[in-house]
């Protein structure tokens, strides 16, 4: 629990000379920032959101297993929040599914079947969140990319490399592909033609013949002033007379010129006459770290040090700022260019807190002044502050008597994770910062231990889990995840787990590469670059000048308790209506409540418990009236769509890197792909498109992107689901426009159509998501037809489904058909539907089961919950795979304590 429940709870006393704890003395000053910084943590305490996947990456026809660990301040189970949203996207930045699942002592577990109509090959971005995390910046909401392959379907196996060539005037792309068949025999002597696109446009083309190995180059050499800058590469290639297959690469060219490097003197500043330490990170521009050598220069060109990074291109280097003097990095990068950077310009008097944090036990604190500094505040009072996560567990003061002032702060008293720790002037102004890692080893031990070192396939394997704290077993919630090594390979480094998110990448901004790597096997070089990586990423939640102002961005939302459903009841003229009378069931179910309007009408349906694609009847019949009365929902909040802040994690070549997974994919879901083999052939209906329409018959499907209405099940308005699901399209007042041109400065809008009718966006209110066939968003109209009669660019075409042909229909059937705004119906986002991992029971080991067991997850269970009475045991089965199997536990103790262990044993 929190060590700090009150401002000046507890002060801890600073042992090094010059010190007084402030609890012995009145100091309005730091009984400001106490008082401040423990009203923020009151009034916003911080959620953070874990998912614990059972691996890596997956293939089409899979499903996606995982649990969600939902915690606030000091990682305890979260009071605030009872739902957890999950979204995914796809690498065309469009929202895929979105799953709502309820949370139960501060977890809650889910699911995603990856069915073929819904997925296909490709990098997904997920993100997951509550509704009070909306309040905040989305930077700190989970964030994950997982690269999901095909198996089924697959015909062509490729492999894309590139590099580029670019000065002012021109840049060359060389790019190499591979290509080979479904059975990754190379395709050699075959056609291929291409195509190179930047924003959607063509930048160019050209074709060729694959060599003896199946490999074909291209460059590619685009205008001057269409330099690409985000690229896609679409190819085709002649397998057979009759079988043409496309391939699709996207690419971001970057050179030397792109690389950025960026120094942070330790505290804030450089200053004139102090022994500095400086960091700096060197980024391509995906965001991920580059390696370089360098050295510092003074304005006269003396060379004053070198230096070179220590880890994905961060580093750190002293060097003593001289008054007069400007300095510069001369800077030698992996792939040999060159270039300089300017350093920060030093400033002639300040002051710096500096931090080792090479004691296991303390944080050891120097302050330290220069001369200018020194001389002009003499005897002032200093103040210490210490936070994690914006709660305070250390503070204190001290008098400005010498130039160097030293401290330590003991890391028991504080939580593993990210620590700030921060300056304060005489008057409560931050003069200088840090950051540190307080890691701590033994907070809580996990282990897992098997009955056998060595199995046999399809084996009985009994798994014993113990979690402790000291030597007192724990009690805590935590998921296991058992997979074959030899089907899912995986840099441990890369990955992210309980440990990288909750104690390090949830309270930065930014993307943190390899985060695991500083949690896995952690030694002395892993914590010293884990101290470069805090020196360098300068983002934290919390700034103190805004603590201190009370600049704070204003709540909009409130935590969810429940699932809860708002609205206002109206009559005809708008008036709201008082007291009146609303019942809401679900048909089929037992689900059925009721509830008045408030005397501004709006109602309220609280503690819903709705399966998600359920259909929702809300009446007002039963008023006075209640024909002429109407029923107006309120829109469910979202994030805005972002695409993938962290491309640097997407898998470029899903084929080659998933290689040995793809395979045993292709071999576990070969009955799908013989089910599809077999065709029965029949009159196909037609299909609602903006072919059907003469004015929109000149639009090119080849241009156009298709979003299928299966999509926007569960979507409460058509208007604003379109706002983040029209992939090339930016929604802004009432307008769509085509993204590439706004970004330009076009603000042209993008034409509506209904069913062949031109509709403005207001129109689209009209529309139920439940009747549409499928939405078309075309970006470019090639022959201007529609462009030039509604002075628009851009089309967007929504079709709805087709009433089916039959008899003449009366006037009081086709009143019937009216929607009745006293009667509404929809489908809410409901809870996801809850799975059990199914893994077969090998009760008999004599008996013959024919068939083959390739499972590569082997066991998935996100419901270990552990006791202060001893540890459990578990069992299941082992697959027919042959080799290293790895189980995983991940959790959270009911402390806090966050805790993860890896165990590997042999199946032979």
């Amino acid at each position: 629990m929190r060590f700090i429940n009150s401002a000046i709870a507890l002060l801890f006393a600073i042992t090094a000379v010059h010190f007084s704890a402030f609890a012995q003395q009145d100091s309005v000053v730091l009984d400001n920032i106490l008082k401040k910084t423990k009203k923020l943590s009151d009034e916003r305490p911080v959620e953070k959101v874990y998912l614990h996947f059972d691996k890596p990456y997956y293939s089409v026809a899979d499903t996606m297993w995982f649990k969600a660990y939902l915690t606030m301040e000091q990682n305890v189970p979260s009071q605030l929040s009872k739902i957890v949203y999950v979204d995914i996207m796809s690498s065309k930045d469009s929202l895929v599914q979105t799953f709502k699942l309820p949370v139960v002592g501060g977890v809650a577990t889910g699911n995603v079947p990856l069915s073929p109509g819904n997925y296909q090959q490709g990098n997904y971005y997920i993100k997951a969140y509550t509704r009070w995390m909306l309040n905040f910046s989305d930077d700190y909401f989970f964030s994950k990319t997982i690269a999901i392959g095909e198996a089924i379907e697959k015909q062509l196996n490729t492999h894309f490399s590139f590099k580029t060539t670019e000065t002012d005037k021109s840049q060359v792309i060389d790019a190499i592909l591979q290509f080979k068949n479904r059975d990754n025999v190379v395709q050699g002597g075959k056609a291929v033609t291409w195509k190179a696109l930047s924003n959607y446009d063509e930048v160019a083309k050209g074709k060729g013949v694959t060599d003896q190995n199946g490999f074909l180059r291209i460059k590619i050499d685009p205008r001057r002033a269409d330099k690409i800058k985000n690229g896609e590469l679409i190819t085709e290639i002649t397998m057979t007379d009759k079988s043409v297959l496309t391939s699709s690469f996207s690419f971001k060219p970057s050179t030397s010129a792109e690389y950025d490097v960026q120094f942070f003197p330790e505290g804030g500043e450089l200053i004139n006459g102090i022994a500095s330490r400086v960091g700096f990170k060197a980024l391509k521009q995906n965001g991920a770290g580059v390696d370089l050598k360098g050295a510092i220069v003074d304005n006269a060109g003396n060379k004053l040090i070198d230096f070179s990074s220590s880890h994905l291109g961060m580093g750190s280097f002293y060097m003593n700022a001289e008054e007069g003097k400007t300095y510069k990095a001369n800077i030698t990068f992996k792939d040999g260019s060159s270039k300089s950077f300017d350093l920060p310009k030093a400033i002639s008097s300040g002051i710096a807190a500096q931090v080792n944090n090479t004691d296991s036990l303390v944080f050891n604190l120097k302050i330290i002044a220069n001369d200018a500094y020194f001389e002009a505040n003499k005897n002032k009072n200093l103040f210490i502050v210490a936070t994690n996560g914006a709660v305070i567990y250390y503070a204190a003061k001290t008098k400005l008597n010498s130039q160097v002032t030293s401290a330590k702060l003991p890391k028991d008293k504080f939580p593993a994770g990210i620590v700030q720790i921060t300056l304060f002037n005489e008057t409560g102004e931050p003069i200088s910062e840090r950051l540190a890692f307080n890691y701590q080893p033994n907070s809580i031990k996990l282990s897992l231990k098997s009955d056998l070192a060595t199995y046999k396939p399809r084996q009985k394997v009994k798994l014993a889990v113990t979690a402790k704290n000291g030597a007192q077993f724990a009690e805590g919630d935590f998921s296991i995840s058992v997979t074959d090594e030899q089907k899912v390979p995986v840099d441990e480094n890369s990955e992210i787990t309980i440990l990288s998110s909750l104690l390090l990448t949830s309270d930065l901004k930014g993307y943190i590469e390899k985060p695991n790597y500083y949690f896995n096997k952690t030694n002395a070089k892993k914590l010293a670059d884990l101290d470069v990586l805090l020196l360098t990423q300068g983002f934290r939640r919390y700034s103190y000048k805004e603590i201190l102002s009370d600049k704070k961005t204003p709540l909009t939302f409130l935590p969810e308790q429940s699932m809860t459903l708002t609205g206002t009841l109206r009559d005809r003229t708008g008036m709201p209506i008082r007291k009146g009378n609303l019942r809401l069931t679900v048909p089929g179910t037992r689900i059925g409540v009721e509830t008045l309007s408030s005397p501004s009408g709006i109602f309220t349906f609280q503690n819903l418990n709705i399966p998600d694609s359920s259909e929702v009847v809300i009446s007002a019949k039963h008023n006075p009236n209640g024909n002429n009365l109407m029923i107006i929902l309120d829109g469910q909040p979202a994030p805005q769509l972002t695409k993938n802040p962290y491309q640097a994690e997407e898998v470029t070549n899903i084929d080659s890197t998933m290689s040995a997974y793809l395979n045993n994919s292709k071999r576990q879901y070969s009955y799908l792909r013989q089910l599809k083999e077999v065709k029965i052939e029949g009159a196909k209906a037609k299909r609602p498109s903006h072919a059907d329409h003469p004015a929109l018959s000149g639009l090119s499907s080849i241009s156009g992107t298709l979003i299928e209405g299966e999509r926007f099940k569960g979507c409460n308005m058509l208007a604003l689901c379109l706002q983040t699901m029209a992939t090339g399209l930016i929604f802004y007042e009432n307008n769509f426009y085509v993204n590439r041109d706004y970004q330009q400065g076009s603000r042209v809008p993008v034409q509506i159509f209904l069913n062949g009718m031109p509709i403005d966006y207001l129109g689209l209110s009209s529309v139920q998501s439940n009747e549409v066939e499928n939405v078309e968003v075309f970006t470019k109209d090639e022959l201007g037809t529609v462009n030039r009669m509604y002075n628009t660019n851009g089309v967007l075409v929504i079709n709805t489904k087709k009433i089916p042909k039959g008899e003449k229909m009366s006037m009081e059937d086709f009143k019937k058909l009216i929607p009745d705004p006293s009667l509404l119906k929809f489908s809410p986002k409901g809870y996801s539907k809850q799975r059990e991992f199914y893994a077969p029971k090998y009760v008999n080991a004599a008996a013959t089961y024919n068939f083959n067991d390739l499972r590569s997850t082997i066991y998935w269970n996100p419901k270990v919950v552990t006791n202060a009475t001893g540890g459990l045991s578990l069992e299941y089965y082992n697959a027919d795979g042959k080799g290293t199997y790895k189980a995983v536990i991940e959790g959270v103790d009911k402390d806090g304590h966050v805790g993860r262990f890896v165990y590997r044993y042999t199946v032979k």
